[in-house]
């Protein structure tokens, strides 16, 4: 490729880069979600508990990359309308972009020592945790209400015999909140081990009027002993985070999924093929796997998990969603 056609290139794509950190400052700080109407620098650092000086700042930096207006007030442009939370909404891009950076530095300090510092590192910026879970649900939840729940059938045998749904990892919710809002006749049960996580589901849960159907347990999943088994388990993006532990995790599956009962395992699709990196739906998966590996994990095949699932008394199947880029492996318990 020609130089200068490559730089422009990389130039147009730190300029996006950039703009997307700078959209993240407003979503961190509720700043596009406070500019409901125009508002000055000193009304929005009231509305948001901010400090004027860097509101000052993050404003005309929005200004410059378009995200705000500006007429002696300011005002969300149309680009910066997509990064607040009303819907359609962009707002886990400037998290994705953000908690990537601070990945892959992670990954450039552990480079020469090899060091694998585990899950910890996602929690040493302190604004990104409280978005995670919102992170994942905004890039996943259409694409498990619209593609991945009308075309297994198993949520609607487990509604129909009025199941239990558990959640092993279940993040702010999202995932239950969205069967249960469906399926008024299942019962659900997120575990998590983190309390930021617990929090916010709970609140979810509240907002969307299923509190009764849906309850939240904070711990580990090697400690988690439900009172009953359950009629469908599901891990959502969670099993490589614990495949190191595999041979536990999934005599836990066997222990707790009743008989005829199911697993559901999510996963991004790691290809045995790896000149299907190139293509688009891999590429961000491609460099994620480097964060994975900075915290001790990797990303799956699914013909991996089918062979655990096999061994552990289930029934597998495989089914692709997203141009094959994501897999969601289930397994009857036998």
């Amino acid at each position: 490729m020609d130089f200068e056609i490559f730089r422009n290139e990389m130039q147009s794509a730190m300029s996006s880069s950039m703009m997307l950190q700078v959209a993240y400052v407003g979503v961190s700080g509720g700043l596009f979600d406070s500019l409901d109407s125009a508002k000055s620098v000193a009304e929005i650092a009231s509305a948001t508990s901010s400090d004027a000086g860097y509101v000052d700042v993050w404003c005309d930096a929005a200004y410059a990359f378009g995200l705000l207006e500006w007429d002696g007030k300011f005002s969300l442009s149309e680009k910066g309308k997509y990064f607040s939370r009303q819907m359609p909404s962009l707002l886990q891009m400037p998290v994705q972009a953000v908690l990537s950076a601070h990945m892959m530095e992670r990954a450039a300090t552990f480079l020469k020592s090899g060091e694998r510092p585990g899950e910890k590192v996602l929690a040493e910026r302190e604004s990104i945790l409280p978005l995670f879970g919102e992170m994942l649900e905004r890039s996943f939840g259409k694409m498990f209400e619209t593609s991945i729940l009308p075309q297994l059938d198993i949520y609607e045998k487990t509604h129909s015999k009025g199941g239990t749904v558990i959640d092993l990892g279940c993040g702010n919710g999202w995932y239950l909140r969205k069967i249960a809002q469906k399926f008024t006749g299942i019962q659900c049960i997120g575990v998590d081990g983190f309390a930021e996580n617990i929090c916010q589901a709970q609140e979810a849960c509240r907002k969307d009027g299923v509190s009764g159907r849906v309850n939240f347990v904070q711990g580990d999943i090697y400690s988690f002993n439900p009172e009953k088994k359950a009629d469908l388990v599901a891990m959502n993006r969670a099993l490589h985070h614990v495949w190191e532990k595999k041979e536990a995790v999934f005599s836990i599956l066997s222990r707790i999924v009743a008989d005829g009962g199911y697993v559901v395992i999510w996963e991004p699709h790691w290809p045995e093929d790896k000149t299907v990196l190139r293509k688009s739906q891999w590429q961000g998966m491609a460099m994620q796997n480097i964060s994975e590996y900075v915290q001790g994990n990797r990303f799956l095949n699914p013909a991996e998990i089918e062979a655990e699932l096999e061994r552990a008394g289930f029934s597998p199947q495989t089914h692709f969603f997203n141009n094959g880029a994501e897999a969601v492996v289930t397994g009857q318990r036998k």
